[in-house]
């Protein structure tokens, strides 16, 4: 799971960066310069932790999420197409952070020449979605010039530019492609293209010290925080930390929020395998079969699979060992097609 910061120079991409990653990247503008910080952070769960405890296995591991910081997005940029380079670190992200700069600050001038959360929140969609209509017009083009030379596919050209005449036709009408049922055929010839549109964006309102959150209207996911004063308390001892905390009245750092946020954002579910050498928090899409969720701790487990044996993690914690749960019913036997759900423990019975 990856997840790319993205905004316009001086909004506070890196502060965000350094607060979610309890990092120390410098903070200064690169100045046009494509530059990125790239941190992988523990997710927390108290259910890692309560099955740690009942277990004591040799090792804990938490599931992970990738933070990237990615410098030189600038007003403008996308008018014959984002940089390669750009483009390229753009396109490898699951979904996309937009840090909307809030404060104000005289020391740190806005490029703009004056804090506009609601009008940046705009410029930033449309350099987004004028990206992605210049890279579906390229493509019409050579599916054209294709037709015109002859000796290639036709029924594939037929396909192809049916999907991305439909696709221009939305990004026309400055829709972004992000909602647009696409489906597993069409899939297949957008695949490479990583049309930035339809990755799944939230929205991130950059506050002062003791600001509130403007209102602005998106389509997107909204959540507001104070990136300066949370990256000081992120990258503090333990200890003063939570005195600092106290003293300000934030009850949860944006580290623990934010990977919240991005597992909705990105529709990703948490399950458990457990055992005297480790416990582990393993991701998931939401929606997942039992032979997908097998893929995702090794292909081995989904090719051989035979039976997975299920329990809730609640209900493992409430009735204190396997033994228990087997005995009152909750610990059973399902089939390839079962749906994995939040905080299930999953023991996969295999044979290759």
């Amino acid at each position: 799971m990856k997840l790319g910061i993205i905004g316009f120079p001086q909004s506070g991409k890196t502060t965000l960066f350094n607060a979610l990653t309890r990092g120390h990247a410098p903070t200064t503008a690169s100045a046009g310069r494509i530059e990125v910080h790239t941190a992988v952070v523990d997710v927390p769960d108290p259910r890692v932790d309560s099955l740690s405890a009942m277990f004591k296995p040799k090792k804990t591991i938490y599931a992970k999420v990738t933070y990237a910081d990615i410098a030189g997005l600038e007003g403008g940029a996308a008018k014959s197409g984002f940089a390669g380079p750009l483009l390229n670190q753009l396109t490898q992200m699951d979904g996309l952070i937009h840090v909307v700069r809030c404060f104000a600050d005289d020391s740190v001038p806005h490029p703009s020449g004056s804090v506009g959360p609601a009008r940046d929140i705009i410029s930033m969609d449309a350099e987004l979605l004028l990206n992605d209509l210049i890279t579906v017009e390229r493509k019409l083009e050579r599916l054209a010039e294709e037709r015109k030379k002859g000796g290639t596919d036709k029924a594939l050209n037929e396909r192809q530019t049916a999907v991305f005449t439909r696709l221009h036709e939305i990004l026309s009408a400055e829709k972004p492609l992000r909602g647009v049922e696409i489906s597993a055929e069409e899939e297949k010839h957008l695949s490479g293209f990583g049309l930035l549109t339809r990755k799944p964006l939230l929205v991130l309102l950059n506050l002062g010290e003791g600001q509130t959150g403007p209102e602005v209207q998106t389509d997107s996911p909204i959540v507001a925080l104070q990136g300066k004063l949370e990256m000081e308390i992120a990258q503090l001892p333990p200890d003063d930390a939570s005195v600092f905390m106290q003293e300000y009245g934030i009850t949860e750092l944006s580290l623990n929020r934010m990977i919240k946020i991005s597992y909705d954002l990105l529709d990703q579910q948490s399950f458990f395998t457990v055992g005297e050498d480790e416990v582990r928090a393993w991701t998931t899409k939401r929606s997942a079969t039992a032979v997908e969720a097998a893929g995702e701790i090794h292909t081995d487990l989904a090719h051989g699979f035979v039976r997975a044996e299920v329990v809730a993690c609640q209900d493992l914690l409430e009735l204190g060992g396997m033994a228990e749960a087997k005995s009152k019913g909750k610990l059973r036997l399902e089939g390839k097609e079962y749906i994995v759900t939040d905080g299930d423990i999953v023991h996969i019975r295999f044979n290759v």
